[in-house]
């Protein structure tokens, strides 16, 4: 079914003037420093860090391991004398997601994983609305980013008042959001989702009508696949926003035999060209069970890395669009985030307790 309406903060006459998404809270640091080990390669480096750089030998080269084994191990030590797990998305580079990662995922993956953490201190590796949604649901536990800037459009794109003046312009229709929003919109809406889940949360509500935001292009999707009116909102992922359909196209004049696989965060010309849409984690499963020869994943580029150090049989053909906000983090902020404990996510408890309804409820929705 077509969206029914898109909307945005133009349309939105009441908005206040100038009224943007608000900057995450300043970062806080808590505890005591450790001290700062030794980032030598030596020969012992080099034996306690073998069964890692055998998991990334495909995509990480020889020469460029030294410079980051030792700050991987440093980590992995750090982890113990925390007691710290760390949590990486799917789009961090192969040196975090294989070398230091605890558990790796999409969204979805993270938010339920973070629910079973039982360690003192969460890192999480990736943007801000993911450490904030981390921290929700383990409102006791100290949640740490290791650069606050790492943001995100789509979060960026909407604010609690803008959903606010929604319900007011849709009195009675429930709103779904993307989890790539912030911890203040969580607060205002009734449920959250994934890619990965989208679809079924939207028919959970039983409602003939759904507000969806803040992706235009997931709202898109999910209109294509139920007779629920989809109600949009005009942010977009400036990640997936630039693949476009003739990109596409070009991948199988060169190669009719190419299989592309992509992200419904992309533009409907682009999904119309692929063979097979979906999440992170559908896309990862889809190349584990087909094992294509040669393979386009649209989507953040890092992944087809994560993909292939697991997968190397696969060849990945990459039309590479980095995020400049996953690629904030690095194992230097990882390494000084375990070391003084900061940057430290906090939300204001009476938010935090409204927010975290509406992800305990997509978190546990039967399918």
């Amino acid at each position: 079914m077509p969206i029914t309406g898109i909307y945005g903060p133009d349309d939105l006459a009441t908005r206040p003037q100038g009224q943007a998404n608000s900057a995450p809270p300043a970062p806080t640091r808590t505890g005591h420093a450790l001290p700062r080990p030794s980032l030598e390669w030596t020969s012992e480096i080099e034996r306690a860090t073998a069964p890692i750089y055998e998991r990334v030998r495909h995509v990480i080269p020889p020469i460029e391991w030294p410079l980051m084994a030792p700050t991987i191990h440093a980590i992995n030590e750090l982890k113990r004398a925390r007691n710290a797990v760390i949590l990486a998305h799917n789009y961090q580079a192969p040196e975090i997601f294989h070398g230091v990662a605890d558990i790796g995922g999409d969204s979805l993956q993270l938010a339920v994983e973070a629910t079973k953490v039982k360690a003192d201190v969460i890192v999480q590796c990736g943007v801000h609305f993911m450490a904030e949604t981390s921290k929700l649901l383990n409102p006791d536990k100290t949640v740490l980013i290791p650069d606050s800037r790492a943001g995100c459009s789509l979060a960026a794109s909407i604010t609690g008042a803008d959903v606010r003046l929604l319900r007011e312009k849709f009195p009675g229709v429930p709103v779904v959001a993307y989890v790539n929003t912030s911890a203040e919109v969580k607060a205002e809406v009734d449920i959250c989702c994934t890619s990965s889940n989208a679809v079924q949360v939207v028919e959970s509500l039983n409602a003939p009508s759904v507000i969806f935001l803040p992706d235009r292009y997931l709202a898109t999707y999910v209109a294509s696949k139920t007779d629920v009116k989809i109600i949009a909102w005009k942010g977009a992922c400036e990640v997936h926003e630039r693949f476009t359909g003739d990109e596409l196209r070009a991948f199988r004049d060169a190669d009719p035999s190419v299989q592309i696989i992509a992200h419904p965060e992309c533009p409907p010309d682009v999904l119309a060209e692929a063979d097979f849409t979906g999440s992170t984690a559908h896309m990862i499963n889809w190349v584990r069970e087909r094992r294509p020869k040669r393979l386009v994943m649209i989507t953040e580029c890092s992944m087809a890395d994560n993909v292939r150090a697991e997968l190397p049989d696969v060849e990945m053909l990459r039309p590479c669009n980095l995020c400049p906000h996953m690629k904030r983090i690095t194992l230097s902020n990882i390494l000084e985030s375990l070391l003084t404990l900061g940057e430290e996510v906090t939300i204001d408890p009476a938010l935090a307790e409204r927010a975290r309804r509406s992800v305990e409820r997509m978190i546990n929705l039967k399918n």
